[in-house]
């Protein structure tokens, strides 16, 4: 049976003060986000997408680390979102410093859920477009998580989440 390993639980502030936000502002737009600790044990990434001087993303990443990720076959996240679409990503060291792996979160508009995201999901992008040919990431490279919205998803927005894990391979 394969096992799931947590990474993040977010008990703990610190979990939340890992993850810091990268917007549309880096071109020019006016969008807004944070990962914050929103009550024990719940993080919440929020804020407001804007359209205004062609933006219309806003995300959040850890800076790099070691996650002990090798052997995983993908993630397992407990979230509570509010109806929009989100991207969970991933980033390994050695490509461009906007290349990630990106692969879209299926959530219910309300309620908590568990989400898994195979490595094999994941697609890799650059500068918001798809970067053909690229494959899953490798999990032993894994070294910053993320989370995104975008797609003209004008306004606020708010995607709680209880813990990130992985799953790893089946040891027999």
């Amino acid at each position: 049976m394969k096992r799931l390993r947590k990474l993040l639980d977010f008990d703990s502030a610190a979990d939340a003060a890992l993850f810091a936000p990268v917007d549309d502002v880096v071109m020019g737009g006016v969008s807004s986000s944070r990962l914050v600790q929103a009550a024990p044990g719940i993080a919440a990434f929020e804020g407001t997408v804007s359209l205004a001087n062609r933006g219309g993303f806003a995300s959040v990443r850890t800076k790099s680390r070691d996650w002990d990720t090798a052997g995983a076959t993908g993630f397992v996240l407990r979230l509570r979102g509010d109806g929009k679409r989100y991207r969970f990503n991933v980033r390994t060291p050695g490509g461009p410093a906007a290349f990630r792996y990106e692969a879209p979160l299926d959530l219910p508009a309300a309620g908590w859920t568990e989400v898994e995201v195979p490595l094999a999901a994941f697609r890799g992008r650059l500068f918001g477009q798809a970067v053909p040919f690229s494959g899953p990431p490798d999990a032993a490279r894994i070294q910053s998580l993320g989370f995104m919205i975008s797609d003209r998803q004008e306004g606020p927005f708010r995607l709680e989440i209880d813990w990130i894990a992985v799953r790893d391979a089946d040891p027999s």
